[in-house]
């Protein structure tokens, strides 16, 4: 059998000036996701080779896993920006990956847009690459898609919730946890078990990040939980999408809408950047240092009412 071969792995981005997060107010999803990405003005793709990742960590309805109307629209989205081939990836962490993929329609989907689909859990062990960024937090590493690290370009979609298991919250940076294997082969070293058991979660969690860097975020804030989730939790109705390119930005934003609405102690307390996930994603130079350099763009009066909230939460 071959075994998934270690990388140093290790993306860190320089610090960036400004990072730029669109908001749409509104409960339409679709029309929001297309309007948010619009407001970004991105480079055109170029024929360039589309890795997508969803939130499908289970089949429980949104805010729990991702809306398929948001999938819809980032597709073509992504194809009129001139994409290459899309493939979809996933590896659920409340289920067997194909079984909630096919509850949630992700196959159907695929028929319909063209988009091809890779369950995580089904990849051979060669598949796999261990990656042990210097100064990790996990004990040997840990290993992800090979396809993730060939491809042009990496878009993923979350949704703003809580994490009752340890995370606290989870956004973007978070979402990144669903690219690492929880096992590379049948019965072999079980990540997630670690992950999970760790005091350093929070930072384990950021340091995923690290073998990628993102082309596209879209963040489904349209309903959030504010306390329990991933799956399950108390339901709030922000009616608001989001878009950017810098998780840090992303998860800051998502969580001063968790604080808007009223969340958790681990959530609300201290600084936005103080809380370990962000903390550990700026010490790795993920993106921005400072809430000061989130950029709110918006498009209409309602929007920047909501936006002006949110820069208050975030100061």
């Amino acid at each position: 059998m071959t075994v998934a071969q270690p990388t140093d792995s290790g993306q860190p981005l320089m610090t960036a000036a400004v990072a730029k997060v669109a908001l749409v107010k509104g409960s339409d999803r679709a029309d929001g996701a297309r309007r948010a990405i619009e407001l970004l003005q991105l480079d055109r793709l170029n024929g360039k080779r589309v890795f997508l990742k969803p939130n499908f960590n289970s089949a429980d309805p949104p805010p729990a896993s991702t809306h398929l109307a948001v999938l819809r629209t980032l597709v073509q989205s992504l194809n009129e920006m001139g994409a290459g081939p899309i493939t979809v990836g996933e590896r659920s962490g409340m289920g067997e990956t194909r079984s909630v993929l096919e509850q949630t329609g992700l196959f159907d989907l695929s028929d319909e847009l063209g988009f091809d689909v890779v369950v995580f859990d089904e990849l051979a062990e060669a598949d796999w690459v261990i990656q042990r960024p210097a100064g990790s937090h996990w004990a040997d590493g840990f290993a992800v898609p090979r396809m993730l690290l060939e491809s042009d370009c990496v878009v993923q979609t979350c949704n703003v919730k809580t994490h009752q298991y340890g995370g606290h919250f989870t956004m973007s940076l978070k979402n990144s946890v669903g690219f690492a294997a929880k096992r590379v082969s049948s019965g072999g070293y079980n990540y997630m078990s670690e992950l999970h058991s760790s005091p350093d979660q929070r930072r384990m969690i950021a340091e995923i990040n690290t073998v990628y860097t993102p082309t596209l975020i879209v963040m489904d804030g349209v309903e959030a939980f504010v306390d329990g989730g991933p799956a399950v939790g108390t339901k709030v109705a922000p009616e608001v999408m989001l878009a950017g390119t810098d998780r840090i930005a992303m998860d800051a934003v998502g969580v001063a809408i968790l604080r808007l609405f009223g969340t958790t102690a681990e959530v609300s307390r201290g600084k936005i950047f103080e809380l370990e996930q962000i903390a550990r994603a700026v010490e790795l130079e993920l993106g921005i240092d400072s809430p000061a350099k989130i950029q709110l763009v918006t498009g209409d009066s309602e929007s920047e009412s909501f936006a002006s909230a949110l820069r208050d939460l975030l100061d």
